[in-house]
């Protein structure tokens, strides 16, 4: 097998104890993971099961399962580069994917902007996913005490809820009314010992399976949002915002992204994560755009709609920022739809809390 020029990464994050080690060394075993390098950005012994069969390098293992591990505890775009050029040589099995698992305490937002940002990286690697592991026992109380938990569950496009067998009666279903008010966007699944199907937890981008195909009305899930302006539901994170703005068709692409660009320019270390379909005038179908705080991730054209409903969409996951906010942003860039719309409302004035 070559190497692909693009090769998609997976980001496995969660508080400390939350059992990330543990999903990661179950995805392992499961042979839709098989072709995997797994670089684990932890200081300290690696934790990944059972007898590594040789060391490639210092830092490199080869697994039973014929994975690649890197560990890292110093440079993660290093880590990335060597990687890559180890298997365009062949001194590593060929892998398709990449899947890193950060530090318990880690926020994922600065590695989620490596990929876009560095060119040494961006050229390389693509941004699948972010999957987290919220402990089913203890992740109220690491919500309630921990910033970081709630940052990365709000950034998560798959949760995964731990140690679901020594759960209270009745706490499983508070936990995810809870992640349900953080981001209503991702997909949730309640596991033990790990088990998760492999497929589910990465094929999480606009292309899923092996053909490739885009499922963009998957990957946004914009149902799920409350529409900007709406009643907020009562949730324990008040500094928490998620919702949808829905609007019509821009006059071209570049007013789209500029509308983008301005929110990320005046807001962007608040919006934790952004995803949207746009139509514009010059465009033949929609694209699709992603952001992760002040970093937009180059656009993506699709070749037609999800669904017969072509208008203009967001959805936003924020912290400290109101809807009103955002949606006059886009409003100033984005032309009404043609229809009436469950369009945020109008706003009298711009002003960022």
């Amino acid at each position: 097998m070559t190497a692909s020029p693009v090769t998609p990464v997976t980001v496995l994050t969660g508080f400390l104890g939350s059992g990330k080690t543990t999903l990661l060394n179950r995805l392992l075993r499961d042979p839709a993971a098989a072709d995997s390098a797994v670089i684990v950005n932890e200081f300290g012994p690696v934790a990944i099961d059972h007898a590594l069969v040789r060391t490639a390098s210092e830092n490199v293992v080869l697994l039973p399962s014929g994975c690649v591990c890197c560990r890292v505890a110093g440079d993660l775009v290093q880590a990335l580069r060597d990687l890559y050029f180890r298997r365009a040589r062949g001194e590593v099995p060929p892998f398709r994917r990449a899947l890193i698992e950060t530090t318990g305490l880690a926020d994922p937002a600065p590695l989620l902007r490596t990929l876009v940002e560095l060119p040494l990286v961006a050229a390389r690697y693509s941004l699948a996913g972010v999957a987290t592991t919220v402990d089913g026992v203890h992740g109220m109380e690491q919500l309630d005490a921990h910033p970081e938990a709630v940052k990365q569950a709000a950034m998560a496009d798959r949760i995964v809820i731990t140690k679901c067998d020594a759960a209270l009666p009745g706490a499983l279903e508070a936990l995810e009314t809870r992640l349900a008010g953080i981001n209503p966007g991702a997909g949730r699944v309640r596991a033990v010992h790990g088990a998760v199907d492999a497929n589910w937890l990465l094929e999480t981008g606009l292309a899923r399976g092996a053909t490739r195909l885009p499922d963009a009305a998957a990957w946004m899930n914009a149902g799920a949002y409350r529409i900007a302006g709406g009643a907020r539901p009562s949730v324990h994170d008040p500094r928490i915002r998620a919702f949808a703005w829905w609007g019509g068709t821009a006059a071209s692409l570049g007013d789209v992204e500029e509308g983008i660009e301005t929110l990320l320019e005046l807001a962007g270390e608040r919006i934790l994560r952004l995803k949207g379909l746009a139509g514009a005038d010059d465009e033949a179908g929609p694209v699709a755009f992603h952001a992760v705080q002040h970093t937009l991730y180059p656009p993506a054209r699709l070749d037609a709609w999800p669904d017969a409903d072509h208008r203009t969409r967001f959805v936003v996951i924020a912290r400290d920022l109101e809807d009103a906010f955002v949606a006059q942003i886009f409003d100033s860039f984005i032309r009404a739809p043609a229809r009436e719309s469950v369009a945020g409302p109008a706003v009298a004035a711009i002003s960022p809390r």
